[in-house]
């Protein structure tokens, strides 16, 4: 007997729909995932290249100056041995590390020197994270507050303009610091174009229809040259709308969207995946209306499948 007639086939409908649930799972999943995954990351590079190298710093000076470690044991002193038996250490900062040594974390070893204790014992009294990371993110908002207040005009902004343009002209990291610049100035900086409404036109020919943003009106030779009104659009860029184009249309060339600013940044983002549900709901009932064939190629068009007979009939 042949063993493929026991295995059960999988139709094409059950393999399409199970590939449908597992994106539309991953869609649901991944954009939180992905969410929490950047803010880790971020601290995690916060905390190893600047809070930790800080904490570090500040603990040695605090040790430097606290410790007292002898090479002969005090006689009028309640001084141990630490671990090599080489040195004397006072015996509360033994007992008060290992009692609470377990504060620092499950896999923390039990110190092996004198100056490894003082260092446990610094961390422990003077240094918990408890205290040193919202002092950390206090002081890191204070700092920001006073140089965003120190460069944003004046003698100040002459200083950040020349190190722009210092570093543009660095190869290789000029490249790769122009492109953070963009995002950042983007994403925290003020935005000095003010978005008037969302426009649709054709560009870059008749028949192919892109989204802008409205800026203003534009320059008064070009609309005498045009004979009416004409309008400035930021031609924005997928996946990045951070980069991008300024064109010149004629306002009677422009269509008006019921679109938000932030709506239309996540259809530009999205690469015209995300839709706007209004836009989709309209979008949905036209192709409903449609009638014959051009019902039959809009359901063609949804679902991937040639429509059979029925659907054609109907």
């Amino acid at each position: 007997m042949n063993t493929d007639e026991l295995s059960p086939a999988v139709s094409p409908s059950t393999a399409t729909t199970f590939r449908r649930a597992i994106l539309h799972g991953l869609g649901i999943v991944m954009p939180p995932l992905l969410t929490i995954l950047l803010f880790v990351w971020a601290w995690t590079t916060t905390e190893n290249y600047v809070l930790s190298p800080l904490e570090a710093g500040i603990r040695n000076v605090l040790v430097w100056n606290l410790q007292e470690i002898e090479d002969v044991k005090p006689v009028d002193r309640n001084f141990v041995a630490d671990p090599t038996g080489k040195k004397f250490l006072p015996q509360y900062v033994v007992s008060y590390v290992d009692q609470n040594l377990h504060r620092l974390g499950p896999f923390e070893s039990v110190p092996g020197t004198a100056i490894a204790y003082w260092h446990r014992y610094v961390q422990l009294v003077y240094l918990p994270r408890t205290v040193v990371v919202p002092f950390f993110l206090l002081m890191f908002l204070v700092l920001l507050y006073f140089l965003g207040r120190m460069f944003a005009n004046g003698i100040g902004r002459f200083f950040v303009r020349a190190m722009d343009r210092f570093i543009g002209r660095v190869p290789v990291v000029s490249n790769v610091y122009s492109s953070v610049k963009q995002v950042t100035d983007f994403v925290f900086s003020e935005r000095d174009i003010e978005f008037n409404r969302v426009v649709a036109i054709e560009y870059p020919r008749k028949g192919i229809w892109s989204i802008g943003f409205v800026t203003g009106q534009s320059m008064a030779d070009i609309s005498a040259a045009a004979n009416e009104p004409v309008l400035s659009v930021l031609m924005p860029t997928s996946p990045m709308p951070v980069t991008g184009f300024t064109v010149t249309v004629r306002k009677s060339e422009a269509v008006d969207l019921d679109l938000t600013i932030d709506q239309a940044i996540q259809f530009i983002v999205s690469c015209g995946v995300v839709v706007p549900a209004k836009q989709q709901q309209v979008v949905n009932r036209l192709q409903l209306e449609l009638p014959g064939s051009d019902k039959a190629a809009a359901m063609l068009s949804s679902d991937g499948s040639s429509p059979d007979s029925s659907s054609l009939a109907d």
